[in-house]
């Protein structure tokens, strides 16, 4: 029988701990927001992105829940991002400056 000569591991009576990461939120306050607004087309539509908010989630979906009812479009948060239906750039970025956010 063949001995294992390579093995890997702690031990943990050494001073090794196991850390959980933390996942924080960084919130910024919305002067401090750098937003980018992108253009995609997807299933022959196009879709407005903006983002990346810094923001609480609750906040973030206070955001995206007035945006909605202003433009008059759908949409949704992926990735700290808020996504609207159709091409509302423009409109999105006059909203968002007089929310006191910056592009």
């Amino acid at each position: 029988m063949k001995k294992n000569l390579f093995e890997m591991g702690a031990k943990f009576e050494d001073g090794w701990s196991i850390e959980k990461e933390s996942k924080e939120i960084v919130v910024k306050a919305f002067n401090e927001h750098n937003l980018k607004i992108n253009k995609e087309r997807r299933r022959g539509k196009v879709v407005t992105i903006v983002g990346p908010f810094f923001l609480e989630k609750e906040e973030l979906k206070k955001l995206l829940k007035k945006i909605k009812s202003i433009v008059g479009a759908g949409g949704t948060i992926k990735d700290g991002s808020i996504e609207i239906q159709g091409d509302k750039g423009d409109l999105l970025k006059e909203l968002l400056i007089k929310e006191g956010f910056r592009f």
